[in-house]
């Protein structure tokens, strides 16, 4: 499982199942397994591990990503929340509307991550979305994101 930092930012309520299926509803989407699984032993937060090495250069830097927090469900930080949850996030930012936005990044919303559900309605990949809006896949599955992320290198102000 992944590791949080011990601040609760980021962080929502204690998830239950009715949280879990009105998200659902609120976004039109089968949450994966993984994420929901990890919703209930820590509902959104700041990991450790921030960064996920990639194939291709980003905005952040040549070989990775870097992410600030996993969202979580319900509360003020939440992917359903009304002020700035998905929804929001994908019509203020110009994101594609091809799943949900699932991590906050250090950019503040210029790049994001998302669920993209475009192949596979209850299994979606995941992607990492840079100033383009130009989706590219850096997880087959959420639990393979979870095990990509990394330490960050110490001169990302991350690390």
């Amino acid at each position: 499982m992944i590791e949080f930092e011990s601040e609760g930012d980021f962080t929502g309520p204690e998830v239950n199942d009715e949280m879990i299926s009105s998200a659902e509803s609120r976004l039109g989407v089968q949450l994966p397994r993984a994420y929901v699984e990890l919703l209930r032993v820590r509902n959104g937060g700041v990991p450790v591990r921030r960064c996920c090495p990639v194939a291709f250069p980003s905005s952040w830097a040549d070989d990775h990503i870097a992410i600030s927090a996993i969202l979580g469900v319900g509360g003020e930080w939440g992917i359903d929340a009304a002020l700035l949850g998905s929804p929001t996030m994908i019509e203020e930012w110009g994101y594609p509307p091809i799943g949900v936005v699932i991590c906050a990044t250090p950019s503040g919303g210029h790049d994001t991550v998302m669920l993209d559900y475009r192949a596979d309605a209850t299994e979606p990949s995941v992607v990492y979305v840079d100033e383009d809006r130009v989706p590219r896949q850096i997880a087959a599955t959420f639990e393979d994101f979870l095990t990509r992320l990394v330490q960050c290198p110490d001169d990302d102000g991350l690390g």
